[in-house]
């Protein structure tokens, strides 16, 4: 009986005794730290829905130039709304600066759109003067 009770308990000590614990280290490989490569890969990652924005805020707009683009690094996450509780939706507000050029920036615009990428809103804020060299 001894013998019966002595293995099982000889057996769950020497695995309780061998077990490592695992760290897991983030591997960052980047240019930058881990914060502003987060918020790029978040940004980059909304790429579609902000070119969407940006074509509709500039459509109409008889000035604009041609081959207006934007930048993720001129990009700025204002707010991160949680909609639903933890794990739920997201929305995301972006302020996004376009510019044509070698980076002559035309105009200000607020974009709000939902983790899964779709267009929530935009407003266009501010545009600069086109210039024409």
């Amino acid at each position: 009986m001894m013998k019966k009770v002595a293995i099982p308990f000889m057996l769950i000590f020497s695995f309780l005794i061998l077990q490592r614990e695992a760290y897991a280290a983030t591997i960052n490989e980047a240019d930058s730290e881990l914060c502003d490569t987060l918020k790029y890969a978040l940004i980059n990652s909304l790429r579609k829905p902000i070119d969407e924005a940006i074509q509709k805020i500039y459509e109409h707009d008889e000035l604009a130039p041609e081959g207006l683009t934007w930048a993720s690094y001129e990009t700025d996450i204002l707010k991160i709304q949680q909609a639903n509780g933890i794990g739920g939706a997201y929305t995301i507000t972006l302020l996004v600066k376009p510019y044509y050029r070698a980076h002559l920036t035309y105009g200000e615009d607020l974009v709000v759109i939902r983790e899964d990428g779709k267009l929530i809103s935009y407003k266009h804020l501010k545009t600069y003067p086109n210039i024409d060299f």
